[in-house]
């Protein structure tokens, strides 16, 4: 019989330690997965952040050039909002310089006193509006005896001239205006050509005919 509870005994006793065991592998399986979990956690989380900093900063950069898209227009609407008007209003001295011409054509005024005084009056209403134009940072282009520049003349016709240097500006046919830097409109001129030979032009002309 005691051999028998003994026998017994150490059977218990190797299922037990089998038993412990395996439970022992068990919680070390358990234990291990949440750290797994927690580090990928940890990792999800610092992506979301830097995730959410580069949109914060996008959303910054954004607003940035957003403020200085609109300091810019502001500025241009500051400068150039009265652009059209003052390109209007340029008809005035147009109409000042026709009306000049039209009345130094006339025969039946010509040397009279009544029209050196109507010249003398039309001077000084034109002198007052360029005043004023000038005051509001549009001025007339400078562009008689200069070089013509496509950027701020027109070449409305060429003029032969040897004592000036070809495409020099000889004559202008309608003054042009500058408002701030931004051009208001071109001045139409006259520039200067070489004078053409007798022969050249014969020989220019029949090989033209031959043409």
């Amino acid at each position: 019989m005691e051999k028998e509870e003994n026998i017994n005994q150490e059977f218990k006793t190797e299922d037990t330690s089998e038993d412990t065991n395996t439970l022992e592998e068990q919680k070390k399986d358990v234990l291990s997965e949440p750290k797994v979990e927690e580090e990928e956690k940890e990792i999800s989380l610092e992506d979301k952040i830097n995730e959410l900093e580069d949109k914060l900063a996008r959303a910054f950069a954004e607003m940035e050039n957003q403020r200085r898209r609109f300091e810019k227009e502001k500025d241009e609407a500051f400068d150039y909002g009265g652009f059209t008007f003052a390109k209007e209003a340029l008809n005035l001295i147009d109409n000042l310089a026709r009306s000049k011409l039209t009345l130094e054509s006339d025969d039946s005024l010509k040397k009279t006193e009544a029209l050196k005084k109507t010249l003398e009056h039309l001077d000084i209403i034109d002198k007052d509006l360029i005043s004023i134009f000038t005051k509001n940072n549009i001025r007339p282009i400078d562009c008689l005896n200069k070089k013509l520049d496509p950027n701020l003349h027109q070449a409305m016709m060429e003029i032969e001239d040897d004592q000036k240097e070809p495409g020099t500006i000889i004559q202008e046919v309608q003054k042009g205006f500058m408002i701030k830097d931004r051009l208001l409109r071109p001045s139409l001129v006259g520039v200067s050509k070489k004078i053409e030979k007798k022969d050249q032009k014969d020989e220019e002309n029949k090989e033209n005919l031959n043409k």
